[in-house]
């Protein structure tokens, strides 16, 4: 790793409402890396069907960035703030955001629940989530795993099958 991604941190940016994929636009535009977790769902009217594109945490958006991409990043006019303890800027851990982005890409129906769902961190050993590190959790008599961004105080949530296998880490 060289000195300058070891300077790089994830942080989470607070937007204006509904303009998360301007941010996000304009961001990478500067050279910034965002990540702006999504979810698709069918929208249905009384004469078709669409699937619709839309923040999976309204207002925020991540960027992986040093305090000099940070300070670029508030410039935007669509960013309200970066989120700080004091003047310091949160940290999101990183392995967070990756389990985040795997969870994402296997296609998996995530719902998105406000506050933090406490229990044993797992790791996926097989299957669709496999690698995916979490929370366990049990609701409606069926296992879920849960990756929580506790900065944000939000917790992304998805259905285990029962042939999933999992260890305690």
């Amino acid at each position: 790793m060289n000195t300058v991604q070891a300077n790089k941190n994830w942080l989470v940016l607070y937007t204006h409402p509904r303009a998360e994929f301007k941010v996000e636009r304009s961001l990478k535009q500067k050279g910034i890396e965002v990540f702006l977790p999504v979810k698709k769902t069918i929208k249905q009217w009384s004469d078709r069907k669409k699937i619709i594109t839309s923040p999976l945490f309204s207002s925020y958006v991540f960027i992986y960035a040093d305090e000099k991409e940070r300070l670029l990043s508030l410039e935007d006019n669509l960013v309200v703030r970066c989120l700080c303890n004091g003047s310091k800027p949160c940290v999101v851990p990183h392995w967070q955001i990756e389990s985040l982005k795997m969870m994402l890409q296997k296609n998996a129906e995530p719902k998105v629940f406000e506050g933090l769902v406490r229990g044993d961190k797992i790791q996926i050993t097989n299957g669709p989530l496999k690698g995916i590190s979490g929370i366990i959790i049990d609701a409606d008599n069926r296992t879920q795993l849960a990756i929580s961004i506790e900065l944000i105080n939000r917790t992304v949530i998805v259905y285990l099958s029962d042939e999933t296998s999992f260890i305690k880490v």
